[in-house]
């Protein structure tokens, strides 16, 4: 099965020129945990809850009302429409995410998938082997 069959999508994103509390507002209204960045509908980063909570609510130097890009995380993990969910998953392992961005053969994204649309879309099993891997501690000095 591939990705697109099962992706989120239509994605919300923002730009990174957003304010941080407007990424906020919208992963409220949409009850969502994270928020790819783009710019000419190519993603530069993502912002996620935790982002705003660690470098932002938490940092007494940062504000609410700063742009976006002063918390995303660059260089998104992001996979292709029509890679096959196996491939996702173990991308989602070897990355640690729990989250990819879905991008299209122009590197625009499509959307966006979880482990949970594994889990409830296609194997939990896949699900429970991708998230063993997301959650292993390594020893990685580039983390």
């Amino acid at each position: 099965m591939r990705i697109r069959k099962i992706m989120s999508e239509p994605v919300i994103s923002i730009t990174s020129e957003d304010a941080i509390i407007k990424a906020a507002d919208l992963m409220r209204r949409h009850a969502i945990g994270i928020l790819p960045v783009l710019e000419s509908w190519c993603p530069v980063g993502v912002i996620t809850d935790r982002d705003i909570v660690i470098r932002a609510v938490a940092d007494p130097e940062r504000a609410l009302d700063q742009a976006v890009r002063a918390v995303m995380s660059r260089d998104p993990i992001s996979c292709q429409a029509d890679q096959t969910i196996a491939e996702a998953a173990a991308v989602m392992g070897d990355e640690q995410v729990r989250r990819v961005l879905v991008l299209d053969r122009s590197e625009h994204l499509v959307g966006v998938l979880t482990v949970g649309d594994i889990a409830r879309e296609v194997s939990e099993e896949l699900a429970g082997q991708a998230l063993g891997e997301i959650v292993e501690f390594r020893k990685n000095p580039d983390r």
